[in-house]
């Protein structure tokens, strides 16, 4: 049986809202109506639309779905779980309004019958709750040093009748000292809760960087603008230059110019191999407020004549 990916037909992620989702309904049904449609599968494709959006804007269709469906690749052939049954509140039957008849055999498969309980009230079998997935921002100390951290999140959960609702959980996250953005934390038993039994999903956290005041992370290589004065650029100079493991001297070679870029080789985030950290000088001239500094930068204008646009032709 082919599974039908209902988020992949309306265009949405996985977390979409449902405002989203109804908003994404309207927008396509206007465009595949077969009243006004020039497209040549339109009626497929609002028949198609129509089954999702059955699925979708019902958070407890929704949540059944969601949970059938943790798992599955694309590409996959779909068999629905043995005895699938589980009652999400979901009224027996249904009814729906597409042009050309009912919905697919994917749809009459997991909710033709509506679902069910076993004797007594009990579920028929056991379900895993689903993964849940959360972006979290850090700072680069932390991920340099390693931290346990208190996030709040708000998140959806299913209640005790499958409806979706949201709640704001306190987790203590352990920071691994080295991670890098877009690495993600799995946080075991932290997600959906399951059916009938079932053992709880896991929450995976994706983590960003908060923009710092310094520093601007590339994997795990550390990006830095320096300021220097001229004559530290022009003569040569050892400066302090700050890093995620505290300030270091760094030589300043004779001769430098504006965006010249000095490696300091294993000062990014710790990792096998860690990151390096590349500082780019940015030279910083001082103003001449006083008539000694104006008549100073005119002897240097006659001394050291140059024309800094030459390379572009003016």
């Amino acid at each position: 049986m082919e599974y039908k990916d209902y988020y992949k037909i309306m265009g949405l992620s996985r977390d979409a809202t449902p405002e989203e989702i109804k908003r994404a309904y309207r927008k396509l049904a206007r465009k595949y109506h077969p009243d006004v449609s020039k497209e040549a599968n339109a009626e497929a494709k609002f028949k198609e639309l129509g089954e999702a959006y059955e699925v979708l804007k019902d958070p407890k269709k929704k949540a059944a779905y969601d949970q059938v469906g943790r798992g599955w690749q694309e590409g996959q052939p779909f068999t629905p779980p043995p005895d699938w049954g589980f009652d999400f509140g979901v009224d027996q039957g249904f009814t729906g309004t597409q042009p050309g008849g009912g919905f697919s055999d994917f749809f009459e498969a997991l909710f033709g019958g509506g679902f069910r309980r076993g004797r007594g009230g009990a579920y028929d079998r056991q379900m895993q709750g689903s993964d849940q997935q959360a972006k979290i921002q850090i700072d680069l100390e932390d991920a340099y040093r390693g931290a346990d951290s208190l996030i709040s999140l708000n998140m959806p959960q299913a209640d005790s009748q499958g409806h979706l609702v949201s709640n704001v959980r306190t987790l203590n996250v352990k920071i691994p000292k080295g991670i890098k953005a877009g690495q993600r934390i799995r946080l075991a038993g932290q997600g959906m809760p399951g059916v009938g039994g079932g053992g709880n999903g896991d929450l995976y956290l994706e983590i960003e960087f908060k923009p710092h005041r310094y520093f601007r992370a590339e994997g795990r290589d550390i990006h830095l603008e320096l300021p220097v004065t001229p004559w530290e650029a022009a003569l040569g100079a050892t400066v302090p230059v700050p890093t995620l493991g505290g300030a270091v001297e760094v030589k300043i070679p004779p001769g430098s110019q504006a965006g010249k870029q000095l490696r300091l080789k294993g000062r990014g985030l710790p990792g096998t191999p860690a990151g390096d950290q590349y500082v780019a000088l940015k030279i910083v001239a001082p103003s001449a407020r006083t008539d000694e500094a104006k008549a100073l930068y005119e002897k240097m204008a006659k001394v050291m004549p140059m024309n800094p646009r030459a390379a572009m032709g003016v």
